[in-house]
């Protein structure tokens, strides 16, 4: 096992060999790249499964269990999740209710904080999206996919 130019681990793994194909010694993991001393569980942008369109809306959270509220301004969304800039973000791991607001439409989730950039934002993870929410979210996404 050794470390690639790009910061990957590369294994030698027994080697593999089917008919008619080639034969595989070393495979590249992208899951185990070397991040300092961090820890080596994927960052949030590993895990993203939805491509993050620029997109600007008032953002209201409420966190549940405490009922404190926030506002701010998201600068990125998608069907999984978006940032919202504000300059006391939620800790990490809180249980919110998220309500956006753009030219008079609205989504609302049950979100969780999953990355937090003190002082200036807040990334969600969408959590539940009920109708008629998740019809105008998905809307909404498809003509930011369209224009881009």
């Amino acid at each position: 096992m050794h470390t690639g130019s790009a910061g990957f681990i590369i294994r030698s793994l027994p080697v593999v060999v089917c008919p008619d194909l080639t034969t595989v010694s070393n495979v590249i993991s992208m899951d185990d790249r070397i991040v300092g001393s961090r820890s080596r569980t994927g960052t949030v942008r590993d895990r993203r499964y939805a491509i993050r369109y620029p997109f600007a809306a008032d953002a209201e959270l409420l966190d549940l269990e405490s009922g404190t509220r926030i506002e701010g301004v998201t600068s990125d969304i998608s069907l999984g999740g978006c940032f919202i800039c504000a300059s006391k973000p939620f800790p990490l791991g809180t249980r919110t209710r998220i309500t956006l607001t753009r030219k008079e439409q609205l989504v609302e989730a049950l979100a969780v904080v999953r990355i937090v950039k003190p002082r200036i934002g807040m990334g969600v993870e969408f959590i539940d999206v009920e109708p008629p929410y998740d019809e105008k979210l998905s809307r909404l996404i498809e003509q930011l996919r369209r224009a881009r």
